[in-house]
């Protein structure tokens, strides 16, 4: 596959979730594609990749085992596809970026709250949208919707009950935190929680990317 463009990751994961134990594919893109790394090794994947010129990389996936569930695979930014498409040595920068900001074990906090941090910084920015993405994300990796009435109570204080009310309770964001609070209330299980946001707020439904 060379040079795909948009969400690429979201047809791959689905593509490589098909295949049988002994049979792999070859990923060549303009920048080094990190944040498959993660996704395929939870598929039982190995990976080897080399780069063959200035901006070329050739990313080997070997399958080994049959493991795991793409439904359970972690959302990666499908926006990085686009920045090769205005410079190539962008792309590559981004990837890197996003590799050292949310991969790197220099990190010390905690990834859910770095999730939340960048929520918060979405909503101060009118990301709606973006801010709604990291709220899955965070809730998908465990967080307990607990935090979330944290999260919503600081945003009322620190925004203001006025905007809170015109911008924040009207967004996909807060639409999602009351499918959370709904759905746990009735009983309902994570993994089904996890499923039902996925079918409400994705891509085709205007709502996650």
């Amino acid at each position: 596959m060379r040079g795909i463009a948009g969400n690429f990751l979201d047809g791959l994961k689905k593509q490589a979730a098909k295949l049988p134990v002994g049979e792999g594919m070859e990923v060549i893109q303009s920048f080094e594609p990190i944040p498959l790394y993660e996704i395929m090794e939870m598929l039982g994947y190995e990976h080897y990749t080399e780069k063959t010129a200035e901006h070329e990389y050739h990313a080997y996936f070997y399958r080994t085992e049959e493991k795991g569930n793409v439904e359970d695979a972690p959302e990666r930014p499908a926006v990085i596809t686009n920045y090769p498409m205005i410079d190539e040595k962008l792309g590559e920068l981004a990837v890197e970026f996003w590799d050292m900001t949310w991969k790197s074990e220099k990190r010390y906090l905690d990834y859910n709250i770095r999730l939340l941090l960048s929520l918060a910084n979405a909503v101060g920015a009118g990301r709606m949208r973006q801010a709604m993405r990291e709220l899955l994300k965070a809730y998908a990796n465990g967080l307990d919707s607990r935090a979330l009435d944290d999260v919503f109570e600081q945003l009322a204080w620190n925004m203001g009950i006025g905007f809170f009310s015109s911008e924040i309770a009207p967004s996909p964001l807060f639409h999602a935190y009351k499918l959370i609070k709904q759905m746990e209330k009735q009983g309902k299980e994570r993994n089904e929680i996890n499923q039902m946001l996925r079918e409400k707020l994705s891509d085709k439904k205007g709502g996650c990317k």
